[in-house]
């Protein structure tokens, strides 16, 4: 149907092809077969057809086939459901005003649906731009109603009527709770899912009930720990199938922090920072839970409300910090790693947060959590050391490393946290930990740490040298971005240059680019970078190949050629660059001149190193000539046609 005549064709299937109708006759055939594959396959056609398909003779074959769709729903239990609802919300998506009866049939297919396979079709629904007002209500209520008929069971005394009240009583949804664990876990981490995806989306249904979604989630949580106390015979035994199941908690705690974008009463928001802290508290919680619980504070706190006038945290989140603190104390002494490793990330993020805030720089220089911290970079995990390593990182830049009396760092605490992360950086046995000190370094001298502007030279220094040795290709390419940093701060722009960039950075002044090269030499940032240039891992060579196209645009009016080119070991250093491209990396360049450096960067192809690099990794090995040779020698081995090959 695709074909010259594609516009002209009639959406009368009668006037189609033979061939055509003899595909229509077959998926008719395939639609009314008792053999739940076949029905799929068809239904799967359809889907490719009207997915990328938009002619008038799409909307034909959606008028002749629609009956036979819409008869598959008569059928108890539907067959391939999930490939009914992937045709639907492909036509819907198409051009649904063109398709006649469309609307109709979503709604029969939401009604005939299960409330597990309802939910992808109710979501598709209602993420549609243009699609009638009751069918919206319709889809929103299959949504709801699983946490409606959790918190119509959990209630301990009838309350006013709410926004989820027109979702509940449904009788099929409560028989899908109840009927087993796997019915009822499936239903509500699906209902949670479809949720919290559709929160953040523009089209949400208006008005959003927010405070009734809030509550449903912080009963099933307490559902799920064992801490609630339903009254009804429903909600004891909804109780029993979700205490300690770690998916639907997961879940749960997913969809409570994306609430944390809306507002709700202070009653409620109290109840959430009180079921959180109940799941980090608690003994039971899963590393998962316990991470995903960890997830859902961060969000919470971080959109908590500013008090109007005042740039400190409010007095309901200071007194939740009080009490939050001494937990993370304990987790960061768990036993399991894991547990170690989500409170170090949630410090970080705290840290970076709100770091400045004074009521926060309180309460964490009252508590132990520096000192641990600090314990922990020599944790004998090394995903734990690595997180350490950033959290670390973050107090100190904002001055809250530990320190015996509680204070903030003097400087002789830092400077033995920098000696600390250099030691990391240079004998740690796993890469995780060597990757996060080069991290940190490098935000610490993008953002002027105290100790890295003391000594920028020296600092800078000492963290190429080891960069440039490790084994570690990641390593080695952050040592690299810290070396542009440095470059960029010696040469006064501030902020990272980007690589896709229309124009060329401009020029820098003569002095201050003579300058500049005199301290990249002596930090021997060049031995780094143009032995980086030929490094076996391509991302470290394109950063290096970056790097000093960028240092050779700013130094284009530094003397002339032939004045570079004087420098007597030019000769010598191209020739052992020579050697390292070609595999021979044991000779060091050795100081280099300013001069001699300005040659080089004009000598080597730099453009052309950038275009070979560029090339994927693999472009020899596709190639029809190595196809070819791969044939040949598969038949070698097997002796079988070999002639015909060749």
């Amino acid at each position: 149907m695709r074909g010259p005549a594609e516009g002209h064709r009639s959406p009368q299937a009668c006037d189609w092809p033979a061939c055509a109708q003899k595909i229509v006759g077959h998926i008719e055939d395939s639609l009314c077969s008792t053999a739940v594959p076949q029905v799929t396959q068809a239904l799967s056609v359809l889907t490719t057809a009207f997915g990328h398909c938009h002619g008038l003779w799409t909307q034909g074959l959606w008028v002749r086939l629609s009956p036979l769709v819409a008869r598959l729903l008569e059928k108890d239990p539907v067959p391939a459901s999930h490939s009914l609802v992937d045709l639907l919300l492909s036509v819907a998506r198409s051009a649904p005003s063109s398709y006649r009866g469309l609307w109709e049939t979503l709604a029969q297919t939401l009604s005939h649906l299960s409330p597990t396979q309802a939910g992808p079709l109710a979501l598709g629904i209602l993420k549609l731009q243009d699609c009638p007002q009751a069918l919206r209500t319709q889809a929103f209520g299959i949504l709801l109603q699983p946490l409606a008929c959790v918190l119509e069971a959990a209630a301990q005394a009838p309350g006013p009527p709410g926004l989820l009240e027109g979702a509940a009583g449904n009788s099929m949804t409560v028989d899908t709770l109840l009927s087993s664990k796997s019915a009822c876990v499936g239903l509500l981490c699906c209902a949670l899912a479809h949720l919290g995806l559709l929160q953040p989306l523009p089209q949400r249904p208006s008005p959003w009930p927010q405070a009734p979604l809030l509550g449903a989630a912080v009963t099933i949580l307490r559902l799920c720990s064992g801490s609630a106390a339903p009254t009804s015979d429903v909600g004891s035994r909804l109780c029993a199938i979700l205490v300690g199941c770690g998916r639907v908690q997961r879940a749960a705690l997913d969809f409570l922090g994306a609430l944390s974008q809306g507002t709700g009463p202070q009653e409620l928001v109290t109840q959430v920072f009180s079921v959180l802290l109940e799941y980090l508290v608690s003994p039971e919680s899963s590393s998962m839970v316990l991470k995903k619980a960890f997830q859902a504070t961060l969000r919470w706190l971080l959109s908590s409300p500013k008090t109007p006038g005042c740039c400190d945290l409010d007095p309901h989140t200071q007194l939740f910090l009080r009490e939050l603190l001494p937990v993370l104390q304990k987790r960061l002494c768990s036993p399991c790693w894991e547990v170690r490793d989500s409170g170090l990330e949630f410090l970080t993020q705290m840290t970076r947060h709100w770091g400045g805030q004074a009521g926060f720089r309180q309460a964490l220089l009252a508590s132990e959590v520096p000192e641990l911290t600090k314990q922990l970079l020599r944790d004998p995990e090394s995903y734990v050391r690595a997180s350490a390593v950033t959290a670390t990182g973050q107090l100190s830049s904002w001055g809250l490393c530990a320190t015996p009396a509680g204070h903030e760092c003097p400087g002789a605490q830092q400077e033995s946290l920098l000696v600390e992360l250099l030691h990391i950086l240079s004998t740690d046995s796993e890469g995780f930990p060597r990757r996060a000190v080069m991290q940190v370094f490098t935000e610490w001298l993008r953002d002027g740490h105290a100790d890295v502007a003391e000594d920028a030279e020296q600092f800078v220094a000492g963290a190429l040298q080891a960069a440039s040795r490790d084994l570690d290709w990641e390593v080695r390419a952050q040592g690299l971005e810290l070396a542009l940093v440095f470059l960029e701060q010696l040469l006064g722009q501030r902020g990272s240059h980007c690589p896709y960039a229309v124009a060329l950075p401009e020029t820098a002044p003569p002095g201050v680019l003579a300058q500049a090269l005199q301290v990249l030499c002596r930090v021997q940032l060049f031995e780094f970078a143009f032995r980086a240039l030929f490094d076996c891992d391509r991302p470290v060579a394109q950063k290096s190949c970056d790097l000093l196209l960028f240092l050779r645009a700013k130094a284009a009016p530094c003397g002339s050629p032939q004045e570079a080119g004087d420098s007597p070991n030019v000769a010598s250093v191209e020739a052992t660059l020579q050697r390292w491209q070609a595999g021979e990396q044991g000779q060091p360049l050795g100081y280099l001149e300013p001069g001699a450096v300005v040659a080089l960067l004009r000598s080597v192809d730099l453009e052309g190193l950038r275009d070979t690099l560029a090339e994927s990794s693999d472009h020899v090995e596709k190639s029809p000539q190595s196809l070819l040779q791969d044939m040949l020698a598969a038949v070698g081995v097997l002796g079988e046609n070999e002639a015909d090959c060749y």
